[in-house]
């Protein structure tokens, strides 16, 4: 008798959880979100440059809306112009003539719908990658493998590093910022583990030259994403704002940052 009531109880409660639950979110109008890295791989010229705009969309939609019909430019102290054009309704915006110059500052300025966002940062440098180092009993079962790309930090200057690990799995990729402070001069790593990497999978590592501010801005980001953030009872994350400015109209501000990068990248081949 008490089993067959157990299992009333559980036929109840699975029943209930297929009740379809509809959520009702606030709405806004959609705003700006600028993605504009300039980046310069070491061993290339950089002239080949792109930025992509696109719109904010309500939580469950599937499509990012792309920002067509905007007028794109970067400029640098020099008084050189490029100019970005999209590429058909994508809202990817191309340059090829664009010239990397280290600590040149470039400013961004986007004229959309009769608004303009302006933003300013410094091409910064960043050393190259030592080499990798693989450890195969990483992680909390002991059997994850681990990778290290070792880095030499320059003596006497204060450096900020933006590192990318791209893996050929499906996953999203991992995203990390440091700093030199108390490093400096010495050769330090950056960090990368998961736990559905086997040997023969490629990771893609890359090492940005940043800014101060871009370092700040990144380490705010990623600690509102990371999983010890969550929680039922945590207090929600604060819009975090880049370096683009709407100048028109300052209330209407965009999303994302403009980062201008040299970039070391390696290929590495688990073993």
């Amino acid at each position: 008798m008490k089993k067959a009531i157990v299992l009333i109880i559980i036929s109840l409660l699975v029943t209930n959880c297929e009740d379809p639950i509809d959520v009702d979110l606030n709405t806004s109008e959609p705003r700006l979100v600028i993605d504009a890295s300039i980046n310069w791989f070491k061993g290339t010229t950089g002239n080949e440059q792109s930025i992509k705009l696109s719109l904010t969309a309500p939580f469950f939609d599937n499509d990012i809306p792309p920002a067509n019909g905007a007028t794109v430019v970067v400029s640098d102290t020099n008084g050189n112009e490029y100019n970005f054009f999209e590429e058909g309704v994508s809202g990817i915006y191309r340059n090829t003539t664009f010239i990397p110059e280290i600590d040149m500052t470039y400013t961004l300025t986007i004229n959309y719908n009769n608004e303009i966002y302006v933003a300013s940062e410094t091409l910064k440098s960043v050393v190259p990658i030592d080499f990798i180092e693989q450890k195969d009993d990483g992680g909390f079962s002991g059997e994850d493998i681990e990778l290290k790309a070792f880095y030499t930090d320059p003596v006497g200057e204060e450096n900020y590093y933006f590192f990318e690990f791209i893996s050929d799995i499906p996953v999203i990729p991992t995203l990390e910022v440091y700093e030199d402070r108390f490093t400096n001069g010495n050769q330090i790593f950056g960090f990368y583990t998961e736990e559905d990497l086997e040997s023969g999978d490629e990771v893609t590592i890359r090492n940005y030259g940043v800014s101060e501010r871009f370092y700040e801005f990144m380490f705010i980001l990623l600690q509102q994403g990371s999983e010890e953030s969550g929680g039922p009872f945590e207090t929600q994350p604060a819009t975090v704002r880049g370096n683009c400015i709407n100048t028109t109209n300052p209330d209407n501000f965009p999303f994302g940052y403009f980062r201008v990068s040299e970039v070391d990248e390696v290929i590495y081949t688990v073993e």
